[in-house]
């Protein structure tokens, strides 16, 4: 792993227990980083991290809700204990959300939603950036997705969170190119992750419904997230900050 992109960095990703986060994390190991599951399900967290030390590579499953100050606090701290400072930071927790108009939504679904989406970015950027500033820069990047461009029926609260963490990722930028930290958006399109079994009920489905909204006419695959996730972790991406990165299979394009 000696010529692999992120060889000798300590990574951490949200939301590692499944879908794109679980695919960000098994893609970093296998890219040389030592990375910290960080999931509020701990069995899932410890199974993503199983698999990566099964592979050969480094890991630590941490439980964390990230809505909450004290997790986030504590998982940094531990990522940092056990794998050393943190250089790329990957927020990409994010609830289920129901399908709702502001009319039918209730209030307190909403603030959770937010809590995760977008306090969950702020509150574990916040307890990351101190020790990747003091190592030196690193790279942080926010989960978004292609409804935080466009509008889509039932779905206010999240595509409202998605918008939020772009910019999110914008002012991030601004604030921290000073301290070699660069932060930028992914924004995927739809992908074939268990989100769409709540949607869709089937994968079957969901490749039916949502695959012809996109112009390659398919669902994107976690994998493939990963990948663009590996490239903004990446030295690759040194001239990339405040960005979003679309990776939608044209989904927003017409």
């Amino acid at each position: 792993m000696s010529n692999s992109p992120l060889t000798g960095k300590a990574a951490l990703v949200t939301g590692a227990g499944s879908g794109i986060g679980r695919a960000i994390a098994e893609t970093f190991a296998k890219a040389g980083a030592a990375v910290a599951c960080v999931d509020v399900d701990q069995a899932q967290a410890k199974a993503v991290a199983q698999s990566i030390a099964q592979s050969g590579g480094r890991a630590l499953a941490l439980t964390c809700d990230v809505s909450r100050e004290s997790d986030t606090q504590a998982a940094a701290a531990a990522a940092r204990d056990e794998l050393g400072p943190v250089r790329v930071l990957v927020n990409a927790a994010a609830v289920i959300d129901k399908n709702a108009t502001v009319l039918e939504l209730d209030p307190d679904d909403w603030d959770r939603i937010f809590a995760v989406n977008v306090k969950g970015a702020f509150l574990m950027s916040r307890a990351v950036l101190p020790m990747m500033i003091a190592a030196g820069g690193g790279s942080i990047i926010h989960i978004a997705s292609q409804l935080g461009r466009v509008g889509a029926p039932h779905r206010a609260a999240y595509c409202s969170t998605k918008g939020a963490v772009i910019q999110l990722a914008k002012a991030m930028a601004v604030d921290h190119a000073k301290d070699n930290v660069r932060v930028n958006a992914l924004s995927p399109g739809a992908v074939a992750t268990r989100r769409m079994l709540h949607r869709y009920g089937n994968m079957d489905e969901a490749r039916r419904e949502a695959g012809p909204k996109h112009l390659l006419n398919r669902l994107g695959e976690p994998e493939e997230i990963a990948q663009a996730a590996l490239f903004l972790a990446s030295d690759g991406a040194s001239f990339m900050t405040g960005a979003d990165l679309l990776v939608d299979g044209g989904y927003t394009t017409v």
